[in-house]
């Protein structure tokens, strides 16, 4: 599980130093693809099927703007200036799955966006400290909630973290929602994925035609971050990294 995850924080580091505005989401998806079995794993979302039975057809989820997951690269979506862009990152390696999301910045983004990620992106570690065995999964999603609502921020309900192990999406759910001592006790040993996905606006979400991708219904912004983590008695152990990714973004600065 480590390694898997290992293998999912370097490539979106790799794919940080190919985010910039004329690049297309297809072009983000083949770099990855390639990074990825060259490294000898596999992508995960590959062909991963839906609720519907269709089966996702690139190697990594790239949501634009006020598309909040599951976006499909494709040739006619360029990246702009002031756009931010959620790529999810799967990978299968010697029968584990790593997991991890991280919500990147194109050229210069306004200070109202930026605030939007950096209150997803700590809600994430504020759900993590409450990731420890003896508590529950209503802990973590109390503390999400909490952390962007009181920021106003939306926290949408109908998608969730998981656990994941041998198979991509396992028992239990993990809510960004929730009340604290609720849900599912965690125990030590159990592998989670934690994924805050916030809006700048309402909450409310709709699902596009090609039944993957995912808005926000009045259109503002959506960031997404997601590590995946050990629980511990203590502090949780997070098997994924932003450190590749937030090394190129500070290179950048």
């Amino acid at each position: 599980m480590r390694q898997a995850n290992q293998l999912v924080g370097k490539t979106l580091g790799e794919l940080a130093k190919h985010i910039k505005p004329g690049v297309t989401t297809l072009q983000l998806d083949r770099i990855a693809d390639e990074f990825i079995r060259d490294h000898g794993a596999v992508p995960t979302f590959k062909d991963f099927p839906n609720p519907y039975g269709a089966p996702f057809p690139a190697s990594i989820c790239t949501s634009v703007n006020d598309a909040v997951v599951h976006g499909v690269p494709d040739s006619k979506t360029v990246l702009r200036d002031g756009d931010i862009i959620s790529i999810d990152c799967g990978t299968l390696l010697n029968g584990f799955n790593g997991d991890s999301c991280y919500t990147y910045m194109v050229g210069e983004v306004s200070e109202e966006v930026k605030a939007l990620l950096r209150t997803t992106k700590e809600s994430l570690y504020e759900g993590i400290r409450n990731a420890c065995a003896g508590k529950h999964v209503g802990d973590i999603g109390s503390a999400v909630q909490d952390y962007c609502e009181q920021r106003g921020y939306g926290v949408v309900r109908e998608l969730t973290g998981h656990g994941i192990g041998r198979a991509m999406h396992e028992d239990p759910q993990v809510p960004n929602y929730g009340r604290r001592g609720n849900g599912t006790m965690l125990k030590a040993g159990m592998c989670i994925a934690i994924e805050p996905m916030i809006t700048m606006g309402d909450r409310a979400i709709y699902l596009m035609p090609d039944r993957w991708t995912v808005r926000t219904r009045d259109g503002k912004p959506a960031a997404h971050f997601e590590h995946t983590i050990v629980v511990r008695r203590g502090a949780a152990e997070i098997l994924s990294s932003f450190e590749e990714a937030e090394a190129v973004e500070a290179s950048r600065s």
